[in-house]
């Protein structure tokens, strides 16, 4: 099983969003960028995933879910109402992928941007690294245990 780390804004889809239906998944859409795109089509049913807030007062990994359903064409490239509409995919050849994910549980606390910047064992994480805005991101295992021994 692999770990990945996804960013969201808490507003739009937070660990709480998860939370308050624990048997129900929700697609993971909308992502257009293409190596993010990629890692999504990477991932498969049974991987964990780090939840991380952004673009709000507490930034940083909230919980964890699970993927039930791996990467098939994210439906929202297809609907013109979408904010994430594409007009140049089409069903015969989608650009996007979309994952299905499900609640595991909420961390203890937020483990914070700050408190991952300059942890040994970290320097190879993705979302440490200045500069780095995608979405969806490999999480090592030596990365993954290190973090959930911060909580």
């Amino acid at each position: 099983m692999a770990k990945w780390l996804v960013k969201t804004e808490p507003s739009e889809c937070s660990i709480n969003d998860f939370a308050k239906a624990p048997d129900k998944s929700i697609p993971w859409d909308g992502v257009r960028n293409y190596q993010a795109r990629n890692f999504l089509r990477e991932m498969a049913v049974g991987d964990e995933v780090f939840i991380y807030h952004s673009s709000c007062k507490r930034i940083g990994i909230a919980g964890i879910v699970k993927v039930v359903r791996g990467a098939y064409p994210d439906p929202t490239q297809f609907d013109p109402a979408s904010a994430y509409h594409d007009s140049r995919s089409t069903p015969a050849q989608p650009r996007w992928q979309a994952v299905d994910m499900k609640f595991v549980h909420k961390l203890p606390r937020l483990v914070q941007l700050d408190e991952l910047k300059g942890l040994p064992g970290l320097e190879g994480l993705p979302l440490i690294r200045r500069g780095n805005r995608l979405s969806v991101m490999p999480v090592s295992e030596d990365e993954w245990q290190i973090i959930l021994r911060l909580t």
